[in-house]
């Protein structure tokens, strides 16, 4: 019941954010096919992708083999997850075509980097900190949250159309959720799989060589 309950807000969400997105690139359908229309609908045709393999990422997966106990991982991993998109809420900021262009490409790369890994993580793929199996293949070769690593750079390309004092601080607390976050998923994975300890020290936490 739990695991159910867990998954229902996520997926609406998750599908209702889609249709958003779909919505968005029908209307740039009608507009010139300049290259500036094409990387936005590159983008958005992206993001659609990540969402639906969500999705059914969510539908399919399997029921945990552990979960970090206490309300603090919950909310770490809610606030994580679903904050950084209060951005939008803010003024959009005008700036040069080259720098739109920056922003819209960071989103784009994010977005498939998102895709790799969520279909590398396939049915353990979760919100909550929890366990199912451990995936060391593709990306997670180079880094031990590589799906992480790809929704900041998205969120990175989004924060620049819509930079301030306040969204900057919105930024930075995402981050530091994230890190919260990643540091109660490695806690349970350490106490799941014994393995675990030899992977963490071979490979980085989000950037090879840095962290």
């Amino acid at each position: 019941m739990y695991d159910l309950l867990i998954r229902l807000p996520c997926l609406g969400w998750v599908l209702v954010f889609a249709a958003v997105q779909l919505a968005g690139l029908s209307q740039m359908n009608e507009r010139s096919a300049d290259l500036v229309y094409l990387i936005h609908g590159g983008m958005r045709l992206s993001t659609i992708i990540f969402l639906l393999l969500m999705a059914m990422a969510v539908i399919l997966r399997t029921r945990p083999s552990a979960r970090a106990s206490g309300l603090e991982p919950r909310i770490s991993a809610l606030v994580g997850t679903f904050l950084i998109y209060g951005i939008v809420l803010f003024p959009r900021r005008e700036f040069a075509l080259s720098l739109e262009a920056i922003s819209t490409v960071l989103v784009m790369i994010g977005n498939i980097g998102s895709v790799v890994a969520l279909s590398k993580l396939g049915r353990s793929f979760s919100i909550m900190a929890e366990t199912r199996r451990l995936v060391t293949t593709g990306p997670y070769r180079f880094v031990r949250h590589p799906l992480y690593l790809a929704e900041e750079i998205a969120m990175v390309g989004v924060f620049m159309q819509f930079t301030s004092v306040w969204t900057v601080l919105l930024l930075a607390a995402q981050i530091a959720f994230q890190l919260r976050r990643i540091h109660n998923e490695e806690t349970v994975l350490a106490a799941s799989f014994p393995e675990y300890a030899a992977y963490s020290q071979t490979t980085a936490r989000l950037i090879p060589g840095i962290y």
